[in-house]
């Protein structure tokens, strides 16, 4: 069922049309109706409607003047003219601001019917070209991020985003956009969790000293890297190690005991 809104600064006409002309049966909700078209607008604020079936020459804002303001927006609904003037300019100018369907007052409902009929076949035929796109996009989207995990995971001494976007041909913006809608987290913050749980373990085996773990981790400078693994633990790496041993010590004493 597809929204329309009505709009005839004429209360019979836009009445008649909304109440006597069986809209559900094609596949049509009336969802409201506007005397102008500042009055569509702020409607259009508030609703989302999915086409316009509306007069040409109205007060405040004319249907002309509507359609322009809508023409570059996205999502913008199909317009239908409704007009009792047979004038070829207003033809036109409806064709300049994408209008392609075009009714002449009285509206005869086969013509209405037609018209709506075939504007139906088009919103469902887009409805399910842009589902059938989502299906394929979420699985291509899930190898990506899986992608993604896989290498930084693999190369998180030098993993950067520029070089994971070479390695699956792909914009760096775009992986990075994805990376974040499907972990809440950005591309350099997981690299960060994934490098302090390898420092971590690390600093779990006494044979490498502490300098030789922020180079294997992948910072150069040990004292960035003293202070980043401070910042994500609340404990320097010296003091980490060293409760680690105390922690050690406290349980070869349990057991002699």
């Amino acid at each position: 069922m597809y929204d329309l809104l009505i709009i005839d600064d004429e209360y019979q006409s836009r009445n008649t049309l909304s109440t006597c002309f069986p809209w559900q049966s094609i596949g049509f909700n009336v969802a409201g109706q506007a005397c102008n078209g500042l009055e569509a607008l702020k409607f259009l604020k508030s609703n989302i409607v999915h086409v316009i079936l509306c007069d040409i020459r109205m007060p405040v804002i004319s249907g002309i003047e509507l359609a322009k303001q809508l023409f570059n927006k996205n999502d913008s609904p199909v317009v239908v003219f409704l007009s009792g003037y047979r004038d070829f300019e207003y033809a036109r100018q409806a064709i300049m601001y994408g209008v392609r369907f075009y009714i002449i007052k009285p509206a005869r409902y086969e013509e209405l019917y037609e018209t709506f009929n075939t504007i139906k076949t088009e919103l469902d035929f887009i409805n399910k070209t842009e589902s059938t796109d989502s299906e394929l996009l979420v699985p291509q989207q899930d190898l990506i991020l899986q992608k993604l995990k896989d290498y930084i995971e693999r190369n998180y001494r030098t993993a950067n985003l520029k070089d994971a976007a070479k390695m699956i041909y792909m914009n760096s913006c775009y992986i990075s956009q994805i990376f974040k809608q499907k972990t809440g987290q950005n591309f350099s913050y997981y690299l960060l969790v994934i490098r302090m749980k390898n420092a971590e373990r690390l600093l779990r085996n006494p044979s490498y000293k502490i300098y030789q773990i922020s180079n294997l981790i992948g910072y150069a400078n040990p004292k960035n890297f003293a202070r980043t693994f401070k910042n994500y633990f609340k404990i320097s790496p010296k003091e980490y190690r060293d409760q680690l041993h105390m922690h050690v010590k406290e349980e070869d004493n349990i057991y002699e005991d």
